[in-house]
């Protein structure tokens, strides 16, 4: 007899902790925003970024770099990277006045700079940083508050002459448009001592692959021996994130793949401040939200990883095996580079384990399965928006029995309510005997009260997967759905669906059956408000989904209601 009445208790304290957790996050929204935005003029969240480390020069340069802008060069495999100490020099951009190539594909505007063949300013003409104006998301750049490079050259042992990323190349022209055939080739070339080396970057239309050759030429009497590189230089000022802006949150930093796992180098851990692993089959990336600079060694080859830190500015270095070249011989190199968007088709292609850049977090095996019905949906529908509606109603025919119990659940205490309440008041003088008479009667109607919540506990992990879909598949960045929404990655401008949603909550309400205590039933009423104020700021994709979600659960709650009020009430 004591069982019952434990399930009872059971789903009272759920209940109190339910709103608990409710009540922190609203007043954590609520602090947040006043951090955020209250002190902001006109509401505008402003951040200072810290200075730039001190990156002085005082790294010995190469004979062919003695003008240039210092830059530290990588040593061959077998000798392991010296980590900075106070004041030391990572590598920096090129010189002052260095001459660029501009190359114009369907996809970016870049320049490549003949001062090492740098990747050192990439526009990505698809993609607006802020949606509706015209300035476009840049990647690489050579501003020294917040530098981001893509150094790759040759190296060897010393003595002689190489093509780093400080040596002077020389381009055919200065300008690169792709045309017709959908295949762009930009060859830089440098020689000394009888050694030739073309560097091509080889582009393709509607493509962030960035193919690069190395066609060497030992015109030398001497054999010479070579090593292929590729460096990831960032100043990456630290600035404080918003929950208004869950984008900030998003990991940026080195990563690698070490050929098993995908391994976050965090800056700020001094674990990863001075790294070195060789490592087969990897990668290495510097990754931000939504976007990503990748190189990818070729497969079977040996390539030391190492990474280093000095102050707000890191370097993350692949550097491979040694090859010798005979006099008068020939050598071809190259490797694969990614610089674009996270877009999940184009990073399987390049490389399948590059999408463990979709970083999903901990729910990764319940998100991978959502974006591909997405994605899916949308190749069929062309629009995300739609794709949404769809997804949620087939995960709606997922979950069915589990919320179709539910509802039966929900449906007969509801139609229990008016005996209910004639117990309680029957019995309101004796809490033990109004203990017995409710246990009584949940065992008749084979009522069990706990199990109306177990299913939306089952679903919560399904809901959360969602939310990690919405905001960090790149596919969906600004994508418009209809009206008034037309980035679904952003919030609702005019809040209009959080007050559907808000709606669409109070009539769930009306349809389940109302807590036995009173203070309980009142908290209950304002959950809608509770929930659509904490939703207000989500992304409207998410919001999107949960309102469909709830109205096809209204749908189905009523349509339970009726059909057990019906047969409760023959019954009686």
């Amino acid at each position: 007899m004591a069982r019952p009445r434990l399930l009872t208790d059971m789903t009272n304290q759920l209940r109190y902790f339910v709103w608990l957790g409710l009540a922190l996050l609203l007043w954590f929204n609520y602090t947040t925003w006043t951090t955020d935005f209250a002190s902001a003029p006109n509401g505008v969240h402003t951040q200072q970024a810290p200075a730039p480390a001190n990156l002085a020069a005082n790294v010995p340069q190469t004979p062919q770099s003695a003008a240039a802008r210092p830059a530290a060069s990588p040593l061959p495999s077998a000798a392991p990277m010296s980590a900075p100490g106070p004041g030391a020099t990572l590598p920096v951009a090129p010189a002052p006045g260095a001459a660029t190539v501009q190359v114009h594909t369907d996809v970016y505007d870049l320049q490549i700079s003949t001062q090492g063949g740098t990747l050192e300013h990439v526009k990505l003409l698809k993609y607006a940083k802020v949606k509706g104006k015209s300035e476009r998301v840049v990647l690489e750049n050579p501003d020294p508050a917040t530098e981001y490079l893509l150094q790759t050259g040759l190296t060897g042992p010393a003595g002689s002459l190489y093509p780093t990323q400080t040596a002077a190349f020389t381009a055919p022209q200065p300008v690169y448009r792709m045309g017709p055939s959908g295949v762009l080739r930009v060859p830089l070339t440098w020689s000394a001592n009888g050694i030739t080396v073309t560097k091509t970057f080889i582009f393709r239309k509607g493509s962030y692959r960035i193919r690069l050759q190395y066609a060497v030429h030992n015109g030398s009497a001497q054999p010479w021996t070579v090593t292929q590189y590729a460096q990831l230089f960032r100043n990456d000022p630290r600035t404080s994130g918003s929950y208004f802006d869950p984008g900030s949150k998003a990991y940026h930093g080195p990563a690698i793949w070490n050929g098993h796992e995908y391994v976050k180098l965090d800056p700020a851990s001094s674990d990863y401040q001075h790294y070195t692993r060789t490592v087969t089959d990897g990668w290495i990336a510097v990754p931000q939200h939504d976007f990503v600079s990748a190189v990818v060694p070729p497969t079977g080859a040996p390539y030391r990883f190492s990474s280093q830190v000095s102050g707000t500015a890191y370097l993350l270095a692949a550097s491979g095996p040694e090859h010798t070249v005979a006099p008068g011989a020939a050598l071809t190199l190259g490797q694969t580079l990614f610089v674009g968007p996270t877009l999940h088709a184009q990073l399987e292609r390049t490389d399948p384990t590059l999408t463990y850049l979709d970083d999903y977090g901990k729910l990764t095996l319940l998100a991978r399965p959502l974006f591909w019905m997405l994605s899916e949906v949308h190749k069929l529908t062309g629009n995300w928006g739609v794709a949404i509606i769809v997804v949620t109603i087939l995960l709606k025919l997922l979950f069915y029995p589990l919320s179709e119990t539910s509802g039966r659940s929900m449906a007969k205490m509801k139609a229990l309510g008016p005996r209910i309440k004639n117990i309680q008041e029957t019995y309101k003088d004796d809490k033990e005997q109004l203990g017995r008479a409710m246990m009584e009667l949940y065992k008749r109607e084979k009522v069990n009260p706990v199990s109306g919540c177990l299913p939306m506990l089952l679903q919560f992990p399904v809901f959360i997967a969602f939310y990690w879909v919405l905001l960090y598949s790149v596919e969906l960045r600004q994508a418009p759905f209809m009206f008034w929404i037309q980035d679904l990655s952003a919030r609702d401008p005019y809040f209009i669906l959080p007050a559907i949603m808000a709606m669409t909550g109070v009539l769930q309400y009306k349809l389940n059956p109302a807590p036995p205590d009173p203070v309980q039933a009142k908290m209950f009423m304002f959950m809608p408000l509770v929930m659509a104020g904490l939703f207000a700021f989500f992304p409207s994709g998410l919001v999107l989904y949960y309102v469909v979600n709830s109205l096809l659960s209204i749908l189905q709650q009523w349509n339970i209601n009726r059909r057990i009020a019906g047969a409760v009430g023959a019954r009686t």
